[in-house]
């Protein structure tokens, strides 16, 4: 996953703990980080470690900047 934002480096876990928001848009995809008791994942890897496809991949990226955007995180913040 191409995200615009330094947030694509970090652990899903510590992510999904700073924007529950982000969880909520993966599980309606049903990637289940949320409940994964490792969570060192990378936001960036997240998705294509599902292999959901190009198509699914893009509408998660969009809805999670779509997010990022209205918290007002911009280009090389962190969370």
């Amino acid at each position: 996953m191409n995200l615009p934002h330094i947030i694509g480096e970090q652990a899903i876990n510590k992510v999904i703990e700073e924007h529950p928001v982000i969880g909520e848009i993966l599980e309606k995809y049903e990637i289940g980080c949320v409940t994964c008791g490792v969570g060192i994942c990378l936001v960036k890897d997240v998705v294509s470690i599902h292999a959901l496809g190009d198509e699914t991949e893009a509408l998660i990226e969009k809805e999670i900047t779509d997010y990022l955007i209205t918290q007002n995180i911009t280009e090389g913040e962190t969370v």
